[in-house]
């Protein structure tokens, strides 16, 4: 069993140098069907743990996303990267002490964003955001968890990528170990915000098809690439399928695609 700290070690470790992928499950069967599959770290989404609790992204408690952020630590054996929104706070204080009781479940990293809520997403003046990247660097002190700051303005409409890439300079600047703009699917977009944070590494969201791949984002430089809430998404999609061909048509074609019984028991046997 490996340690806590040989955990983060690790995860400081896949962030020198190359490009990995690090997914998102949702559950702890999926967090043990990925370690199982190989990858290396894994991180959580909000969106995905949301749903499977028949909520809407940004509507799970702090005290419910930590209690699940622990169980998927404690069920494997590779890094975990906590989605932890926006600490749980407005007031930097009260986000580092959030981030703090975030670090107490084991995670090698965490990610803070730069918006308030899923709602109405306004974004944080930048000095108050700034404050609390600080904040929360400053609660993880002599812990060895890296810290992401997330800038989440391109993602609600509110900003372009000049304007996120000053808050990612600053929230560097202000501590964090990596930086993230999700919401840019272009290579052009994603370069430009690489180039600017190095040789701080980057994370690039790729949610879906007909956009960048892993080998482009190992080209422009990316450290590490994650898929939010697109993993919980695809599972979503074939259960809905399943589910209206069997109300509509009675019929069960969308089942040639569930995953084997047979495998699934020998793995979690």
């Amino acid at each position: 069993m490996k340690s806590i700290e040989q955990k983060r070690e690790e995860f400081r470790k896949l962030h020198e140098v190359g490009c990995f992928a690090i997914p998102n499950p949702w559950d702890i069967g999926t967090a043990k069907y990925l370690q199982h599959l190989g990858f290396k770290a894994i991180a959580t989404t909000s969106a995905g743990f949301a749903f499977s609790r028949g909520l809407a992204d940004g509507s799970v408690k702090r005290d419910d996303m930590i209690a699940h952020i622990r169980e998927l630590v404690e069920a494997t054996e590779i890094p975990v990267n906590a989605d932890f929104e926006n600490g749980y706070a407005d007031e930097p204080n009260w986000c580092a002490e959030n981030a703090r009781l975030c670090v107490e479940t084991g995670v090698a990293g965490l990610s803070i964003e730069d918006a308030a809520d899923r709602k109405e997403s306004p974004l944080y003046d930048v000095d108050l955001a700034v404050e609390r990247i600080h904040a929360v660097r400053e609660a993880l002190h002599g812990t060895n968890c890296l810290l992401v700051g997330r800038a989440e303005g391109f993602l609600v409409g509110r900003e372009k990528l000049d304007q996120v890439i000053k808050r990612l300079a600053k929230y560097s600047e202000a501590g964090a170990d990596c930086l993230y703009a999700p919401g840019f699917k272009d290579r052009e977009s994603n370069k430009a915000i690489i180039d600017a944070m190095s040789p701080k590494p980057v994370n690039v969201l790729i949610g879906g098809p007909g956009g960048l791949t892993m080998r482009d984002a190992e080209e422009i430089g990316a450290r590490r690439v994650s898929v939010g809430g697109a993993f919980a998404r695809a599972g979503w999609g074939g259960f809905m399928r399943s589910a209206k061909e069997l109300l509509e048509k009675g019929t069960f074609e969308e089942l040639k695609h569930a995953a084997s019984y047979d495998e699934l028991q020998k793995l979690f046997r």
